[in-house]
């Protein structure tokens, strides 16, 4: 019914627009009493086999919701009765910033992918800090992981990006379960700059030494690009051991255009921004094996990109991967996507 019925209706409507229609609705909707539990009983698929415990904690399930479909903190408590056992909030930078010139997210529906050159668009840290403390006073039986993945700003300059890293983490500490650190989006001038190896080794160490500072510190995981080449990614490797960061998250959108389905008039129309979902998957999984083999499977890994399904779900697991997000997909799916995928898991794991 939703790809058939609910889909194309969605897709007559622009899909910036849309997306914050359908996320209002939701919200709205889930507030009604009884809702929320009713949503819970036909999305929330609970059993310990789907428990995964990583870098320390203990989710629910291994299927999350990727960072930059609630990138303000309003919809944790929605996204868990949709099924997801964990849910990235931002990227949010620590002062507010409207992003770049619409129109700015494009679908790509040949290819089941989008283009979104979104920029950081975000109400800053701190409101999104206190939404995560509202929901944490009110989480009920909700047993969501939240992740906070956290940027700089675009007026910032690199020399000066640890302390917009510094101003974001210290203002979520005390909201979130782990932190993501952002250095990987091809939509903010220069930031991917922040990748190589000084100044990534620098930024990694200075969030970890504040990291050690408090009583019980919390996993702070790197987000990398899908255009990295295997050098870069050995050095990523070298990176990790060397700041003792607890993982990677592979991979944020690519600036490739390659093999994609859309007629190339049109996706020269579109212009600049960073390609996810269904292109996405074959290079996210090469990227995801590539790290894992490596370095041996000293790190964890959660897998992002492309993940339409549970075989894609499977693939990206057995690459290396310990946990798996989706975003994009969760749009051309609909909201049974985690069910479904979760409930192909349990099946498998029978099977062995």
């Amino acid at each position: 019914m939703y790809k058939r019925i609910i889909l194309p209706i969605l897709f007559r409507f622009d899909a910036e627009t849309i997306h914050h229609t359908v996320t209002t609705l939701l919200k709205l909707a889930l507030a009604i009493p009884g809702i929320s539990a009713i949503c819970r009983k036909l999305y929330v698929l609970e059993d310990k086999r789907l428990n995964r415990t990583v870098f320390g904690l203990t989710f629910p399930n291994p299927i999350g919701m990727a960072a930059g479909f609630d990138k303000n903190a309003d919809l944790v408590s929605e996204l868990s009765d949709l099924g997801f056992g964990f849910v990235e909030i931002g990227t949010v930078t620590p002062r507010p910033q409207p992003g770049n010139d619409r129109p700015r997210l494009f679908r790509l529906k040949a290819d089941g992918g989008l283009i979104n050159r979104m920029g950081f668009n975000n109400k800053g840290v701190g409101p999104a800090a206190e939404r995560l403390r509202h929901f944490s006073r009110n989480r009920g039986n909700r047993q969501v992981i939240v992740g906070g993945n956290i940027g700089k700003n675009k007026d910032t300059p690199n020399e000066s990006a640890l302390t917009d890293y510094l101003l974001s983490f210290r203002e979520l500490f005390d909201t979130v379960d782990y932190f993501v650190v952002n250095v990987s989006s091809p939509n903010t001038p220069g930031l991917r700059d922040l990748q190589e190896r000084e100044p990534l080794t620098k930024l990694l160490t200075a969030l970890q030494q504040e990291n050690h500072q408090r009583t019980a510190p919390k996993p702070i995981l790197l987000k990398i690009a899908p255009d990295l080449t295997n050098g870069q990614l050995d050095d990523i490797i070298s990176i990790v051991a060397e700041t003792g960061i607890a993982g990677v998250i592979a991979t944020n959108t690519t600036i490739s255009r390659a093999g994609l389905r859309t007629s190339p008039a049109d996706v020269e129309q579109i212009g600049a921004g960073g390609v996810s979902g269904q292109p996405l998957r074959e290079r996210s999984t090469e990227v995801i094996r590539y790290l894992h083999q490596q370095s041996g499977g000293t790190f964890p890994i959660i897998g992002v990109g492309g993940i339409a399904s549970a075989e894609d779900a499977q693939e990206k697991l057995q690459a290396g991967a310990s946990l798996v997000q989706v975003y994009t997909s969760f749009i051309y799916e609909g909201p049974g996507l985690a069910k479904r995928i979760n409930k192909a898991l349990i099946g498998s794991s029978l099977q062995k």
